[in-house]
C-alpha cells in the first residue's frame, strides 16, 4: 500500500511541472455578434415558452 501511495504521489509530478496557465485571449466582434445572436435566440425561445404554457 505505501509504493501505491508513493507511486501516485511521483506520476502527476512531471504532468504538474509542464502546466503553463492559459492567457485569456481578448473578445472580438465576431464573438460579441455571437453572443448577441445566441441572447436574442435564448429570449425569443424564452418568450415562446410562456405563450404555450400561458394558453393552457
Amino acid at each position: 500500500m505505501k509504493r501505491l501511495f508513493i507511486l501516485a504521489t511521483l506520476i502527476p509530478a512531471p504532468a504538474l511541472a509542464a502546466f503553463e496557465r492559459p492567457i485569456p485571449q481578448p473578445q472580438t466582434d465576431v464573438a460579441e455578434f455571437w453572443f448577441f445572436v445566441g441572447s436574442v435566440a435564448l429570449i425569443l425561445a424564452l418568450v415562446a415558452v410562456q405563450m404555450l404554457v400561458s394558453r393552457r
